[in-house]
């Protein structure tokens, strides 16, 4: 028994101490971000600023246009989250309907998750000129809205959906729709979150293809510009550190809310 307890003890110091190696650089952005620039290169450094200071996120919106990319990011996300319900219909049909060539479309859905997102790009990108969307910001958005993973991920979940509960929807004359509204989507509230998470998340740091489709800056998101901002302010620690926690502190937000239906959709989907 003391053996035990010992090895617990022991895993819980090296979990703290690796909990805190990973934190301490996020801790010291945040901190950098409120400080002055006099402050930044003390020696010895100070974790706690000695003068908070919010000059530099004052400078980030009005110098370097971060108002604009927060609202195109903003607008990325929003469509990538309504984006979530085009992958649950696809999911819901591949589960629970009948139709020629079901499985064979299944795994052609399947083998494009092995095929790299940079090796389409191209691809895409004339696709999108040929109908006059490059440098738009439904060019932006478009080719995100459906995932295979997402289409896969939901179609493995709404298979274990009792096909009894459909069924007897469909004889008390529900319409598909309202199946799909009334009983589908409540019951998958997990999956929703897992995969809603993935999409924020890859919404809100989408860099490279914005990068590409888009030549006004006017069209840049978070991401383009915190890059830029590294590009024309190498040296101002301050507003890059205050840049990084602008772009970070959103997505700790979202998992907050979500961490309870996360853990839980992860948790039910490796069971399964």
């Amino acid at each position: 028994m003391y053996r035990k307890s010992k090895d617990k003890y022991f895993i819980i110091m090296l979990l703290l101490i690796g909990s805190i190696g990973m934190l301490l650089p996020f801790f010291w952005m945040v901190s950098t971000s409120f400080k002055p620039a006099n402050e930044i290169f003390n020696i010895p450094p100070t974790f706690i600023p000695k003068k908070l200071t919010i000059q530099n996120y004052v400078q980030l919106f009005r110098e370097m246009n971060f108002g604009i990319y927060l609202k195109n990011t903003l607008i990325i996300a929003l469509f990538s989250m309504l984006g979530l319900v085009i992958n649950a219909l696809a999911g819901y049909a591949f589960a629970k309907f009948q139709f020629p060539g079901k499985e064979k479309i299944f795994y052609l859905v399947l083998a494009t998750m092995m095929i790299p997102g940079q090796v389409t790009m191209i691809p895409v990108y004339l696709m999108l000129n040929k109908m006059g969307l490059t440098n738009t910001m439904p060019g932006i958005i478009l080719p995100g809205l459906a995932s295979a993973f997402g289409i896969f991920l939901f179609r493995q979940f709404m298979a274990t959906i009792p096909s009894e509960l459909i069924e007897a929807a469909r004889i008390d004359g529900a319409s598909e729709f309202r199946i799909f509204l009334q009983i589908i989507l409540p019951e998958s509230k997990p999956v929703f979150a897992v995969q809603g998470t993935f999409t924020f998340i890859g919404a809100w740091n989408s860099f490279l293809w914005p990068l590409i489709v888009a030549n006004d800056e006017n069209l840049y998101t978070l991401s383009v510009g915190l890059a830029l901002l590294k590009g024309q302010h190498g040296s101002d620690f301050g507003l890059q550190m205050a840049g990084s926690t602008f772009l970070v502190i959103p997505i700790i937000i979202v998992f907050l809310f979500l961490q309870r239906y996360f853990v839980e959709g992860i948790t039910i989907t490796g069971i399964k």
